[in-house]
């Protein structure tokens, strides 16, 4: 590069063997997950008590608000006496819950799982004190008062919100406090459900953003220690006990179970639709907000009126659905006015969660499938139908699968679940762009991202894409004599920034470009480069992974890194710049986009024929 300059160094340096990777595991987690994780224990056994106390206090309102007694047991509003009065009900539930809204916290609107995100995505994983307790009593006299909302939703949150306030106490980072939070809901819905492994799930899919053991294991143990603690606050699973059903179906069942993934996928479509257009309509009327609670609370009254079944969480109704023996009139009740007034009221802004009334709108579809489809057992297809709802409306596949097995403890029904969740969720996939759950979070301005993919930058080293026909300096040349080499012929294109090396090639320094040519004009001091030079550069290894690289550059705010063999050798053997790293990710694209037919099929005799073949011999 510089024929007059023979002391300078510039030649192609071969990489050095990759020795890197002995050093590197498969995960980042450090002990820091032993303390973390024993928070996420107590964290889980409150969680089951909140649990309980919100359950509790569901059954204490709806008993309060149309039978008129004081009981905190377990009631229906299906079976009340109330006559035309029952439509003021809601409405009054409804108003109650626009003024503490109003006046207490707006983030009790909702149904939960997306204020959740929320916190975790913009607010560092804090959640107010106030909308821990707000957030259960609202959603209890929402319920309470009729409202088609599950109780799952709320707990969710609540949990969350007393995991945040734990994490608060404590010197964390929002890294952990955001473990903390999805502990407590992870732990509510296990409680709820009696469902462990699809809390965790669920926390997976759609609230730790990650798949990292940091996160994982204390999750995990959350959902344990409350689903352990729930044996003894609200008795053993199932929720949902099923008739058994046949281990395998035939192709005839499994078609079948195409069918239900489809009209599932088209159900969770047309539901996440509904609720949001109902939302856009209310946005339109010239009132406050805290108004539209109240009409969406007529709405659950006029509906209950026409079909009291709808009213509520529904669980009876839902297990009713899973014993096969719901008449017609209940399933087209249930799919016309319990989804109407669902989306309504939850459009309104009203606080109530959705997994319940997804499960019972499931199970009306699956009931409606039985008329046609083959018969595999009662019960059958509405519990393919509720897994495959849950799975399409929420784009949580996983979750749905598990979520029915352990509702049910059906584990015969794992292949048909498999086939018709993994249908919907394509469905719901290809036709609409987000959730019922992140849709509300996107129309806040902000993006989530449900794709779950490893980094490229997390597996390529920094001796795959870095530059190895550099120009270093040797340390004891003089600044000046440096700065004249670089002439506009001599300069290497892209280079800014000069490595320093001493005789045995090792990093004595680096100097930028700039600086050079401000020592031609006198603006910078001369004398040798080791002196002139900064001193002890930030430099990558070529054994790191670029990740590594990338955090240290976004740290100090480097761009152009020295490359050393290794922190022993401290031999220079590159560059990498922003633009390699680019290069990395331009890999990973070519992958994705790059289409080539690898094996082709060859006709013994050439495509023309053996006659054409011996022509040619």
């Amino acid at each position: 590069m510089f024929p007059k300059l023979k002391t300078a160094i510039h030649k192609t340096i071969h990489p050095p063997e990759a020795t890197g990777a002995e050093k590197l595991g498969d995960f980042t987690t450090t002990p820091r997950v032993i303390p973390i994780s024993l928070l996420a224990i107590g964290i889980g056994l409150v969680s089951a008590f909140i649990a309980l106390f919100l359950l509790k206090l569901i059954g204490l309102f709806t008993n309060l608000f149309f039978f008129q007694r004081w009981s905190i047991s377990a009631a229906s509003p299906a079976a009340n006496h109330l006559g035309g009065w029952e439509v003021a009900v809601p409405v009054i539930g409804a108003l109650i819950i626009g003024v503490m809204a109003r006046y207490g916290s707006e983030r009790i609107r909702g149904h939960g799982i997306p204020e959740a995100i929320e916190a975790i995505l913009i607010n560092g994983s804090k959640v107010e004190p106030k909308v821990a307790i707000l957030k259960p009593l609202s959603s209890a006299i929402s319920i309470g008062s009729g409202g088609p909302f599950g109780a799952e939703g709320p707990i969710i949150m609540t949990g969350g919100a007393f995991g945040s306030m734990i994490a608060q106490f404590f010197h964390l980072s929002s890294t952990e406090r955001k473990t903390l939070l999805v502990a407590g809901a992870a732990g509510g819905m296990s409680a709820t459900f009696a469902a462990p492994v699809a809390a965790v799930l669920l926390a997976v899919e759609l609230l730790l953003f990650e798949w990292k053991p940091r996160s994982l294991i204390p999750v995990a143990l959350a959902s344990v220690a409350a689903g352990a603690m729930r044996r003894y606050l609200l008795g053993v699973g199932p929720l949902f006990p099923v008739p058994p059903h046949p281990v395998f179906i035939g192709p005839g069942g499994l078609m079948g179970c195409i069918v239900a993934g489809v009209a599932a996928g088209a159900l969770s479509a047309l539901l996440t639709l509904a609720v949001y257009g109902a939302e856009d309509l209310f946005l339109l009327l010239p009132i406050h907000w805290m108004w539209w609670p109240a009409i969406g609370g007529l709405t659950i009254g006029l509906g209950g009126l026409i079909f009291p079944q709808a009213l509520g969480v529904g669980y009876d109704t839902i297990g009713a659905l899973l014993q096969g023996d719901v008449p017609r009139n209940t399933i087209v009740g249930i799919l016309l006015v319990k989804s109407v007034i669902w989306a309504v009221s939850l459009g309104s802004g009203t606080s109530g969660g959705v997994l319940a009334p997804l499960l019972m709108m499931g199970g009306a579809l699956g009931g409606l499938e039985a008329m046609f489809l083959p018969h595999e057992g009662a019960g059958f297809w509405p519990l393919v139908s509720m897994g495959a709802i849950l799975g399409g409306t929420m784009r949580s596949p996983f979750t749905g699968i598990v979520f029915a097995l352990e509702l049910t403890h059906d584990v015969n029904m794992l292949l048909p679940l498999l086939l018709a969740v993994t249908i919907a969720h394509g469905f719901t996939v290809l036709t609409l762009r987000r959730s019922i759950l992140t849709e509300k979070v996107a129309r806040r301005g902000f993006h989530l991202s449900r794709e779950y993919a490893v980094d490229p930058l997390e597996i390529l080293f920094v001796r795959e894409v870095m530059r190895s026909d550099i120009v270093a300096f040797p340390a004891n040349m003089q600044s000046a004599e440096a700065a004249a080499s670089l002439k506009p012929g001599h300069v290497r294109r892209g280079q800014l920034l000069y490595p320093v090396v001493d005789a045995d090639r090792r990093l004595a320094g680096a100097i930028t470009r700039n600086d050079l040519h401000e020592t031609l004009q006198g603006k910078r001091p001369r004398g040798l480069l080791a002196d002139v030079a900064k001193k002890d550069p930030v430099a990558a290894y070529a054994d790191e992974p670029l990740r590594v690289v990338v955090y240290r550059m976004a740290e100090t705010g480097f761009t152009r890194l020295p490359v050393l063999e290794s922190e022993e050798t401290r031999k220079l053997v590159g560059m990498i710049s922003l633009h390699d790293l680019l290069r990395a990710r331009t890999r990973s694209l070519e992958e994705e986009r790059h289409r080539e037919r690898v094996l082709r099929i060859r006709l013994p005799f050439g495509a023309r024929g053996p006659a054409a073949a011996d022509r040619e011999t």
